[in-house]
């Protein structure tokens, strides 16, 4: 006998419990097998997974959108950062910029490293520190630094920041829906065990196919084993056969 499996994605449920409710509303009143309430809360269930599975979709297109143009502006923002640290380093080797500037900076005088910019709270700490540092140094009547200015480095230091606070509110959402969604599965499944039981326990002293087919009108999904005969009406039929003629022996 092939064996039912449940369904392994959402799109999956949303047709097993959508099947379900259909079939359960077009039955008349000489074939209920589904319990009214049963029905109901199928339905209910459905209206929910149908809902949360859209925006779970949307947030996951939105968040897929969102990341590349928020890696692009993670890499001209660490470019821009870092090519500033640069350029004000080889000011103070070429004696244009006292070194002790660079504590408005908060770099050490003699380290002429870049820092560790390769996270990006480190990209929005020295993002920090080089436009304060750059005004201060420009308020006591220092050259401003160009290629890079620091009003381009703000610029894109700006859309850094704000973009990362959208991430981090976009990660809260996502996960908030992506945990309805796993609570709403758990819901659905338990709704579709026991859809399928009241079936199969309706139609199961039916001829094998017929059977079958009865219960996929409900949604029921059905898989053979490797080497397993497959059901048919021929099947039936030659059960029906053997059924008769067992009737008649006995009937001798």
């Amino acid at each position: 006998m092939p064996y039912r499996r449940l369904p392994n994605t959402d799109q999956a449920r949303l047709r097993a419990l959508k099947t379900a409710v259909q079939r359960a509303a077009e039955s008349d009143f000489t074939e209920q097998v589904l319990p009214y309430r049963l029905s109901m809360e199928a339905e209910a269930c459905l209206l929910k997974l149908e809902n949360i599975v859209s925006q779970y979709k949307m947030y996951y297109d939105n968040k897929t959108s969102s990341n590349k143009k928020y890696r692009t502006l993670v890499q001209n923002t660490r470019m821009y950062i870092s090519h500033f640290i640069q350029v004000l380093n080889l000011a103070v080797i070429r004696g244009e910029i006292k070194k002790e500037a660079k504590k408005l900076y908060h770099l050490e005088e003699d380290v002429f490293v870049l820092p560790d910019l390769s996270n990006e709270e480190n990209l929005l700490l020295w993002g920090k520190n080089i436009i304060e540092g750059e005004t201060a140094r420009m308020a006591q009547g220092g050259i401003p630094i160009n290629f890079p200015a620091i009003n381009k480095v703000k610029a894109h230091y700006d859309m850094f920041s704000d973009s990362q606070s959208g991430q981090s509110m976009n990660k809260l959402t996502a996960e908030r829906v992506t945990e309805e969604v796993q609570k709403l599965r758990v819901e659905a499944d338990a709704i579709i065990v026991k859809i399928w039981d009241i079936v199969e326990k309706y139609y199961e002293k039916r001829l094998p196919y017929d059977r079958m087919c009865r219960c996929k009108e409900y949604g029921l999904i059905f898989y053979y084993r490797p080497d397993e005969k497959r059901f048919s009406a021929e099947t039936d039929k030659a059960l029906e056969k053997a059924a008769a003629s067992q009737m008649k022996l006995e009937l001798l």
